[in-house]
């Protein structure tokens, strides 16, 4: 019988998901300054990215660390482009 050997699993993957779910409160609270069918963009956004960081989580923990400031980063700039462009005020 085999001794099953077990895999280290590294802190930065929780750190990279954590850091996405603290990231859903302000797509989700953009409604206050967005359009409903811009906030729908946004959270699609969200979710996708989240998919990414989800999939990265063993294989490629260090990388789920950059996903919360790509997330950050792409809301900011859709809702100031928004305010900017398309006039959405709070």
């Amino acid at each position: 019988m085999a001794i099953q050997q077990h895999r280290r699993i590294s802190p930065w993957g929780f750190v990279g998901v954590a850091g996405m779910v603290a990231m859903f409160f302000p797509y989700a609270a953009s409604g206050l300054v967005a359009p409903y069918w811009a906030v729908g963009v946004l959270l699609v956004v969200w979710l996708v990215l989240m998919v990414v960081t989800c999939r990265w989580f063993m294989p490629y923990p260090k990388r789920t660390l950059v996903m919360p400031v790509v997330a950050l980063v792409a809301w900011f700039g859709a809702v100031t482009a928004g305010g900017v462009f398309l006039d959405w005020t709070a």
